[in-house]
């Protein structure tokens, strides 16, 4: 009974600390959402990276990129996920068969039909994102995903194509 009596006495608990702790965590959660939101968006770096690249259409890219080879692997692969869909995981060897060296390298990997029709395609930054660089005589390899096939698309090829490069001056 004197324990029941003690317990109905319990002096009230003091909550400043709870409540202190709790308005330190949010001001700290704000200033690294603040600080997170004033970092450049994936496609202004990659615009970045990019940026003083040769593109398509130009005499010089035809140039440089005569002397850049990509092959697809034989370990690309094909698996369908929970919701029905396919993914592709597609991986390629990049060779540089020229005397410069290339800090800056975008490549478009389609899927096509036997028509030669893109079914699904996706761009690619592999050199310096995957590779600081891509040497003269060197080869890496490029490793990309492509998701949301449907079962009956006709994935008949990969086809590999430059849209953007930049050498070291």
């Amino acid at each position: 009974m004197e324990s029941l009596e003690q317990h109905n006495n319990a002096k009230p608990r003091n909550y400043a600390g709870y409540l202190i702790g709790a308005v330190i965590g949010v001001i700290v959660l704000a200033i690294a959402v603040y600080i997170l939101s004033q970092q450049p968006s994936m496609t202004e770096q990659e615009a970045a990276i990019l940026e003083g690249s040769v593109q398509i259409g130009t005499p010089e890219f035809e140039n440089l990129t005569k002397d850049i080879i990509i092959s697809t692997s034989p370990d690309t692969v094909q698996s369908p996920n929970a919701f029905g869909s396919i993914s592709m995981f597609i991986k390629g060897r990049v060779r540089n068969k020229g005397d410069k060296v290339i800090n800056g390298l975008e490549i478009n990997v389609a899927v096509v039909d036997q028509f030669n029709q893109v079914v699904k395609e996706k761009r690619v930054l592999a050199v310096p994102k995957q590779y600081p660089t891509l040497d003269p005589g060197a080869m890496v390899d490029v490793t990309t995903t492509i998701d949301g096939f449907k079962r009956e698309d006709d994935r008949a090829n990969i086809r590999w194509r430059v849209t953007a490069i930049r050498t070291q001056q």
